[in-house]
């Protein structure tokens, strides 16, 4: 049998590569394995990897390089939020982090994730809990229009909830293309411009997946178990992504202020340095890979300071509540 196919290719790999060097003989942990083109770039380069993820579709690409690399990859499903956890005892050199749906994902139809083909309105990465639908057909119109707005930045987030409940009083909204056609005939669509639905759906997913809290409990666990000199990458593909992970890397916007009425106390030493500017794709790789248009690549070097309690405060990160006014 050959390997599997996968139209997904991982964004910013050479950088990747790069900023997680030197590679012969480190234990990396790709926490976001999906189609393993970063495990597979590992491995080739004489890493040892766990992979690591929650969607059970991978299977096939993990049993590949299982097959190939039977004595430096293994694999462990679950949530990269628990990688600490779920990776144990050995002492790990690197992680790396690709936050977001892959193509994989949006390709296959009947998972949900994509605005240009029918299928069901699902988006779960794991396969568990409330659904895509479950949201669009539940929620209050505020809470709709406030999920939309805070999870996919879409100024437009009030009249799509508004239509979204009109149109649901009538039947059930379960259908992909369904809703992404409901969205363009409220909001409308210019010549060249993105398709209307990209952020309501982004927001939908996010939400679904819970995947702000997973960046926030991914990072702190990497900086958990990683040693003095460990390396952390993490790839995001939109702005509120990659702000949770600058802010996470500059102690700066996550330390407590003080309080001008008590004694100076002395700076908490700095848990990330040197800290690297963002990356993003060469021309080359744009040409190649219109996917990595939106990649922005954030890395660090472990130091040797104690492990952050975990915390979302100065990270910036979106809130949405149910029944929130």
């Amino acid at each position: 049998m050959g390997e599997p196919q996968s139209s997904h290719e991982s964004v910013l790999l050479s950088e990747v590569l790069t900023a997680l060097a030197p590679l012969d003989g480190a234990r990396i942990v790709d926490g976001t394995f999906g189609a393993g083109g970063y495990s597979r770039a590992l491995l080739t380069a004489g890493a040892l990897v766990t992979g690591i993820d929650r969607d059970p579709t991978v299977a096939p690409f993990v049993d590949a390089l299982g097959t190939e690399f039977p004595d430096t990859f293994v694999f462990v499903a679950g949530a990269f939020s628990e990688i600490d956890t779920l990776v144990g005892e050995p002492v790990v050199d690197g992680v790396v982090l690709d936050i977001g749906v892959s193509s994989m994902q949006l390709d296959q139809a009947e998972r949900g994730f994509s605005f240009m083909r029918s299928g069901p309105l699902d988006m779960r990465m794991g396969q568990q809990g409330e659904t895509a639908a479950d949201l669009v057909n539940t929620l209050s119109e505020t809470d709709l229009g406030n999920l939309i707005f805070a999870f996919g930045e879409e100024r437009a987030a009030r009249r799509i909830a508004k239509a979204i409940v009109q149109a649901r009083k009538l039947a059930p909204i379960s259908d992909t293309l369904a809703l992404a056609q409901l969205i363009e005939k409220t909001v409308g669509r210019k010549p060249g411009s993105p398709h209307p639905a990209t952020r309501t759906f982004q927001g939908l997913r996010i939400a679904v997946n819970g995947e702000f809290d997973q960046l926030v409990s991914g990072l702190f666990a990497a900086e958990r178990m990683l040693p003095e000199g460990g390396r952390l990458a993490v790839v995001t593909f939109h702005s509120l992504e990659d702000r949770i992970v600058k802010r996470f890397f500059d102690q700066t916007k996550t330390a407590a202020p003080q309080s001008r009425h008590l004694p100076y106390s002395e700076p908490i030493e700095a848990c990330w340095a040197p800290v690297r500017k963002a990356v993003r794709a060469s021309a080359e790789e744009l040409a190649r890979n219109p996917r990595s248009r939106s990649a922005t690549l954030r890395s660090g070097i472990r130091t040797a300071a104690a492990a952050r309690p975990q915390q979302s405060a100065g990270l910036g990160v979106p809130g949405f509540r149910r029944g929130a006014a």
